[in-house]
């Protein structure tokens, strides 16, 4: 099957994001699974009811999770994405179908196992670029989980708002931190074998975004 390609070229025309309908669909389906499995597992730890499931609040719960913990995925991959291109690799994501029907599977249980699928890279890169590309994921995380960070110390009156700052600013700094396994395919192997100093530096600033997480609940 042919898939229309697409390309958005910068002002200068020194640089062009690649994509393609395969890769925007896959991302779609992704992002939809992923915000349904967070819902599902939230509604079942909270006093399970099986019409809970057809009502406004979940509903809510669905567009919250597809805000917080969505963007935060797609924010990370894309940059993986960006970085792959940027030393002009072939880089797409693709959806892990049986993994996503998977997660949404095991949120019935209040367990979410996530590994939506990934982004492909073709290319000849060095281990320093390969290094970069896996740190453009956990990075972008970190960041946004540091602009939303100024929020957490401001009242916010409607709950809506006050549960999409507190949850994403706590997805954003988790999936950073657990990215950085340094084992098998986990960017945290890949930023460890480039730059022990990178590693430490992102595995310090995630582990204490989520100390004031924590700190901030408790307070």
């Amino acid at each position: 099957m042919t898939y229309k390609q697409y390309s958005f070229k910068s002002r200068s025309g020194k640089f062009a994001l690649h994509t393609s309908e395969k890769e925007l669909k896959d991302l779609l389906i992704a992002w939809i699974f992923i915000s349904i499995a967070f819902s599902i597992a939230q509604t079942v730890g909270d006093n399970f009811n099986i019409n809970a499931f057809t009502s406004t609040a979940f509903l809510i719960t669905i567009i919250i999770s597809a805000i917080t913990v969505g963007l935060a995925f797609l924010f990370h991959e894309l940059a993986h994405k960006v970085v792959a291109q940027h030393y002009h690799c072939w880089a797409e994501f693709r959806a892990d179908i049986t993994m996503l029907i998977l997660a949404v599977g095991t949120s019935f249980l209040g367990i979410i196992f996530l590994a939506p699928g990934a982004v492909m890279i073709f290319g000849h890169i060095t281990e320093k670029q390969n290094g970069k590309i896996s740190l453009a994921g956990p990075l972008t995380n970190i960041i946004l989980a540091l602009i939303i960070m100024p929020f957490l110390f401001i009242t916010v009156q409607h709950s809506v708002w006050k549960e999409i700052i507190s949850i994403g600013f706590l997805v954003n700094a988790w999936l950073a931190l657990f990215n950085m396994i340094p084992f098998w395919n986990f960017d945290g192997a890949k930023i460890w074998r480039w730059s022990k100093s990178a590693y430490i530096t992102m595995v310090v600033s995630a582990a204490f975004l989520l100390f004031i997480y924590f700190m901030r609940i408790q307070g």
